[in-house]
């Protein structure tokens, strides 16, 4: 039998055991180091794709834009009543008049001044500036119909974009009786179809009239403020005429003036919501009672014999309402053959009216309406209506005053590092000069744009808004940072390129500017392209110098009036029209697509020509 021994394990020494303890505390402390640069990458990431999908979202509505593709029939006696089809007499003609004519020609009905605005309303004012365009090419159309398209409003475009209200349908029981086909007229029907909607109706009723009632309690809260300020007010007033201290008097007496009209103005207000909820609460309470319809409920219509009717008042199986789309006749729907339609968005929270939804949702069953890319968002420049606004100017903007920057700060940034690595003698001066190029990488840019105001506009008088002076301006901001990279480009080359360019005779500048300078091309490239992508994204130095301004025409020199892509984005950012939201969110996606192509670029360059070592 063979005998086994089992070795016991080895007693580790207390110095041992100690480094042991420190070993697993640091892979411990790396693992954590590990997960803590993990989570904040993700969370970096979680963020940045968090805005993007924002920005994204909100930025492509407005590359698309709905327009009217109709059959308009190019009336000379609009646009050319001599017949001399000359071009430009033709684009001066009233292509207006035209599209409006078109329009209406689908709605017989919109006859009444007021409707007739309201249905001219639905086309932009540059409605008409591609037929205009179209025509005076070929002025052998004039006199016949031709199918154009023709650009909706703001307003239009968005509810088509699906940003006005939902649209929800439901089929009649009943059979139902028109009285008219126009104006204002009732509709009996055979069961109770409108109940339900009754019902709703009378319920939103009791919730405003509780929200009504929390109104009027505070205001009554206040009146009872207003009245225990008065007292102590009378109270002080008396104290003050026993005191006889005139100035105080005067001045209790017009604060309980003030009082007294805020106590009458708060008694007002609560009885006016006292009586306004006990109204609805009386429509409430009767059960079989027809109701009105306001604007602040969802819009509740009936399509009948292929016209459109909008409810002003409603019982279990009678309607009362306004003809919006003119009925076929007034035959009896059977049942099956009509629709209660429900418009949710309450007609008071929307840019579009009831009556233009209907005109919209008819011009699109016919077929009318068509979504195309937006390309007048790239063709055209500024505008205060959405619809016509482009970031053309500021495009040619950007490119103009990124052509004087880089003209201006590329050789002035090389030359600076060349002299000050290669040939510049180590003093003090040139460490002074060193550090405030370093201090002046760092300075706040605004700073530059007071530079910029007070020396090229105020001193040389150089022309406001300029493509020159916003340049200018950048290049010296851009400045500093070009210096820096060019000078640690140059500083990574091996030192033995120019000491063997040195040794086979070459002088110090033909080996600093054949040898050691193309070498360094990768570095100096990369650091100018980033410093123009910083340049390109600057908004405040170029606001100070008055590149804020309205610009409808692009520049054609750099002396010309302009404005740049971030000043447009802040522009219309601050403009109230929810349109403009889409268009700020869209120019926003074309300056990263902008920067992304520059910082790719500046990547694709260094890769190319770098060399390793």
């Amino acid at each position: 039998m063979t005998d086994f021994v089992i070795e016991q394990p080895r007693q580790l020494s207390a110095a041992e055991a100690a480094t042991a303890k420190r070993i697993r505390a640091r892979y411990r402390a790396e693992t954590r180091f590990r997960f803590y640069g993990m989570a904040a990458i993700a969370v970096t990431a979680m963020f940045l794709l968090a805005v993007l999908t924002d920005i994204v979202r909100k930025g492509i509505p407005a590359f698309t834009a709905h327009q009217l593709v109709m059959d308009i029939k190019i009336d000379p006696a609009e646009i050319d009543p001599q017949n001399t089809r000359d071009p430009a007499v033709i684009r001066a003609g009233n292509f207006e008049a035209l599209t409006r004519d078109a329009l209406r020609a689908v709605f017989p009905l919109a006859s009444d001044r007021v409707t007739r605005r309201q249905l001219d309303g639905l086309l932009s004012a540059g409605a008409a500036d591609e037929l205009r365009s179209r025509i005076a090419a070929n002025p052998s159309l004039v006199g016949q119909v031709v199918k154009a398209p023709v650009l909706l409003s703001d307003d239009a475009d968005l509810y088509l974009k699906g940003t006005g209200t939902s649209i929800t349908r439901r089929q009649g029981l009943g059979v139902a009786s028109p009285s008219g086909t126009e104006g204002t007229i009732t509709i009996l029907t055979t069961s109770n179809d409108f109940s339900s909607d009754l019902i709703k109706i009378k319920q939103a009723q009791s919730q405003q009239a509780r929200e009504l009632r929390n109104q009027s309690e505070g205001f009554r809260k206040q009146l009872v403020v207003a009245q225990e300020r008065k007292i102590a007010a009378e109270r002080d007033l008396a104290a003050a005429r026993i005191a006889n201290s005139a100035a105080r008097i005067v001045t209790i007496e017009q604060n309980i003036t003030g009082l007294n009209a805020d106590i009458e103005s708060l008694s007002n207000k609560v009885a006016e919501l006292n009586a306004e909820a006990d109204a609805l609460q009386v429509k409430f309470d009767v059960s079989d009672s027809a109701q009105l319809l306001s604007d602040r409920m969802p819009s509740l219509l009936v399509a009948i014999n292929g016209g459109l009717v909008k409810i002003t008042e409603i019982g279990n199986s009678q309607i009362t309402g306004e003809v919006l789309l003119g009925l076929s006749s007034t035959n009896d729907a059977q049942k099956g053959g009509w629709e209660i339609v429900t418009y949710v968005t309450p007609e008071a929270n929307r840019r579009v009216n009831d009556r233009e939804v209907s005109w919209l949702e008819a011009l699109r069953g016919k077929g009318f309406v068509e979504n195309a890319f937006n390309w007048r968002f790239f063709t055209s420049g500024d505008s205060r209506e959405a619809e016509l606004a482009g970031i053309k100017g500021a495009l040619i903007g950007s490119m103009l005053t990124l052509l004087v920057t880089i003209l201006i700060c590329l050789p002035l940034g090389v030359a600076a590092a060349v002299y000050l690595e290669e040939f510049a003698v180590k003093n003090r001066l040139t460490e002074l000069i060193e550090v405030n190029i370093n201090n002046l990488a760092a300075v706040p840019s605004i700073v530059f744009g007071l530079l910029g105001l007070a020396v090229f506009l105020n001193f040389f008088g150089f022309p406001r808004s300029a493509p020159l002076v916003g340049g200018l301006v950048l290049a010296l901001l851009v400045l500093p940072t070009i210096i820096i990279a060019a000078r640690a480009a140059l500083k990574a080359v091996p030192p033995s390129i120019k000491e063997a360019a040195l040794g086979v005779g070459a002088s110090q500048q033909q080996a600093v500017f054949h040898h050691v300078l193309p070498l360094a091309v990768p570095g100096i490239l990369t650091g100018t392209i980033i410093g123009m992508s910083h340049a390109l994204g600057e908004t405040a130095p170029l606001l100070m110098i008055g590149m804020v301004a309205f610009i409808v025409e692009s520049p054609k020199s750099v002396t010309d009036a302009a404005t740049v892509l971030p000043v447009q984005i802040f522009l219309w950012s601050d403009l109230p029209e929810i349109a403009f939201q889409a268009k700020t969110a869209a120019a926003i996606m074309v300056l990263l697509a902008f920067l992304f192509v520059m910082n790719g670029a500046a990547i694709y360059l260094r890769k190319k020509f770098e060399r390793r070592w």
